[in-house]
């Protein structure tokens, strides 16, 4: 995994198109968990559980199970209803099981034109299981991408890695496969490139892990006009600076999480509170990325 470091003063202004002071993704993670794997280590589903006490992954593990389908059976559909009715897109991760046991969802934001990122062929296998297995990375990252056409009907574009457990070799294998952006990194507030192997180029379209549904609702306990404030703290200082040099905004969230009755409220307002502001540039990471391959020089020399 190459990229330079240019810390943020020695950059030239990033111009967004249109004068936006921000693009702004909001991301929609669709995750599916097998019930059991077959092992006897504690089975890690990806996040927080609802109940702490891990059981061995060949224990069926009832409340923790059936919370994250909430996300699918109820909870996503008032995230979705809350994009249509204010008329912005979400930017969907899809991991491959998700597209074959939940097409339903899906199908959705296909229907919709909504982007899909390919997001791991399963919840809880993660790519540093491969750190050092570099074929066996490239057989789960193959898999995956073949799903992903079949669901999706065309290639993906992009990838976010299942809880960001990448390993160095991922990019690499990435741009061999034909991406051109890489998600899982959470060390700016710009785009930039990414140098692979072969001379290969991706564009690094930043993640979070700080406002992001988990973080927010389940490890620092706010209720829903906390999580507003958190979102719209970052988005007023984004916009502040972005006057002088774009800056990238994303919310990582979690239908389960997010999508419970007693939560919805803060992507809602959220939404309705940034849409007042006309120079924001609601978009997809496969658009930035393909703008900033072509831009990059006026920004990062």
């Amino acid at each position: 995994m190459r990229y330079d470091f240019v810390p943020m003063p020695h950059r030239k202004p990033l111009r967004w198109p249109n004068g936006a002071r921000i693009a702004m993704l909001i991301t929609t993670n669709l995750e599916y968990w097998d019930q059991v794997k077959d092992t006897d280590k504690p089975f890690y589903p990806g996040g927080p559980s609802i109940i702490t006490d891990m059981l061995p992954g060949n224990v069926y593990d009832n409340p923790n199970w059936t919370w994250r389908e909430y996300g699918h059976r109820v909870g996503v559909w008032r995230m979705f209803e809350t994009f249509e009715r204010a008329g912005v897109p979400t930017s969907c991760t899809m991991n491959a099981k998700m597209g074959l046991e939940r097409r339903a969802v899906v199908q959705h934001a296909v229907d919709r034109g909504w982007e899909i990122v390919a997001h791991n062929y399963v919840q809880t296998d993660l790519l540093s299981n491969y750190q050092f297995d570099i074929e066996g990375e490239r057989q789960v990252i193959r898999e995956t991408l073949k799903v992903y056409r079949e669901v999706v009907g065309k290639p993906a574009k992009g990838w976010l890695s299942c809880s960001l457990r990448s390993t160095p070799n991922t990019p690499d294998i990435l741009a061999e496969e034909g991406l051109t952006f890489f998600t899982d990194l959470l060390n700016d507030d710009q785009p930039y490139l990414m140098h692979c192997e072969g001379g290969r180029r991706m564009v690094s379209i930043p993640y979070t892990s700080e406002v992001n549904d988990f973080t927010v609702f389940l490890r620092q306990g706010k209720d829903v006009n906390g999580a507003f404030s958190v979102f719209k703290e970052q988005f007023d200082e984004l916009y502040r600076e972005g006057a002088s040099s774009g800056r990238l905004m994303n919310i990582g969230l979690h239908p389960h999480v997010i999508g419970q009755p007693f939560r919805i409220r803060a992507l809602r307002d959220f939404v309705d509170y940034a849409k007042t502001f006309r120079d924001v540039w609601w978009t997809t990471r496969e658009e930035i990325a393909a703008w900033y391959l072509e831009h990059h020089a006026e920004h990062i020399g």
